[in-house]
């Protein structure tokens, strides 16, 4: 994936809706993670919440001190509780952490920041660069993971001609069964990868009443998640021009793709300069049938007439994409460049659906 540079705009995001339970009509239950049996081999459980704060007043300082005390295999959940700042660092969450969950402490999700400015091309302190999946500033590997009332950013700085690969990812989870609810993913190209461990493992994402901001493929990823009520915000490159698209899957084939729904797309672009998507086949992997569709979203006139485009030499017509009852400017007819959902369609592209017998829990 190409892009021209641009510094993110941090704006700030109008409150959408608030309950997850509200959001998605799926019979959310509210309970915690189910705790495994604990065995000879299974640590004790962390504390079940751990506090951070940038003034000292929390049990650490940092976001990645206070996961690097859970556990390893840690059976039970598990809440970081974030004090507002802002937490200029990298986090990892290995796939050994399961349970666990990063909650700012307020309603606001602009109220904790979690942020930093690696690229793919970033060099490495031991040699090498990051690569686009390294570069993200939180990485979520584990399973039943869980972030709420916060953001992730990568500032990195586009207009920095050192640096060629300048792809970088705010958030990345390769994990099942993730919950991302009340959340921001600020960046502009590759901004929020949603992706699984493996082409062959499920890798389930809810992402509920977020703010999504990029310019080039900045949803991408292989995950089969679903995106409800957000705020998907498309912003101008680092040169002021206008242009990109809203998501690259690399859905594996037989698998649920990306599920855009009750959602709208704007932001202070040009007039039909930017695509809802494109198909990603990683790594020229022909047998890969990747899949976006969007839903009961209202589309600024910044939407393409055309919305889907080729990729890489793979053509979009080939994959899965298509749109059910949009509104808005940037909406339009069935036609064979936009296909359309019929009703009786649109009846399997539900959330209960996409999750695949999965009940988020909050």
């Amino acid at each position: 994936m190409t892009l021209s540079p641009r510094r993110p705009r941090l704006r700030r995001p109008a409150p959408l809706i608030g309950s997850l339970a509200l959001a998605t009509g799926v019979g959310l239950a509210v309970a915690p993670a189910r705790a495994a049996t604990p065995t000879a081999d299974t640590p004790t459980a962390a504390a079940a919440t751990i506090v951070v704060a940038k003034d000292g007043s929390g049990t650490y300082t940092t976001v990645q001190a206070a996961v690097d005390a859970v556990p390893a295999n840690n059976p039970s959940a598990v809440t970081i509780s974030i004090k507002p700042g802002t937490y200029r660092e990298t986090v990892k969450i290995p796939a050994n952490k399961p349970h666990i969950r990063l909650v700012g402490t307020t309603s606001s999700k602009n109220d904790v920041t979690i942020v930093y400015n690696n690229a793919s091309g970033t060099p490495k302190p031991g040699g090498g660069t990051y690569g686009t999946s390294g570069s993200a500033t939180v990485a979520v590997e584990a399973d039943d993971f869980q972030a709420r009332n916060l953001q992730f950013v990568n500032d990195f700085n586009e207009g920095n001609t050192s640096i060629t690969d300048k792809q970088a990812v705010a958030l990345r989870t390769a994990g099942d069964r993730i919950v991302l609810d009340n959340i921001g993913a600020l960046g502009d190209q590759d901004t929020l990868l949603l992706d699984s461990a493996s082409k062959d493992k499920a890798g389930r994402v809810y992402v509920n009443n977020a703010w999504i901001q990029g310019n080039v493929d900045f949803v991408f990823g292989r995950a089969s998640a679903v995106i409800n009520k957000s705020a998907i915000r498309l912003v101008k490159r680092y040169d002021g021009s206008s242009g990109g698209y809203v998501a690259a899957p690399s859905t594996a084939a037989g698998k649920k793709g990306f599920l855009f729904m009750n959602s709208n797309i704007t932001g202070d672009v040009s007039s039909r300069s930017f695509y809802l998507g494109r198909p990603w086949h990683a790594g020229g992997d022909a047998s890969l049938d990747p899949q976006a569709i969007v839903r009961n979203t209202d589309l600024s006139a910044a939407i393409k007439t055309t919305p889907w485009t080729d990729m890489s030499g793979f053509s979009w017509k080939d994959d899965r994409f298509a749109e059910y009852k949009n509104t808005g400017a940037g909406s339009g007819a069935a036609s064979t460049d936009r296909p359309q959902l019929t009703d009786a369609q649109a009846a399997d592209y539900e959330i209960a659906d996409w999750l695949g017998g999965w009940q988020p829990s909050s």
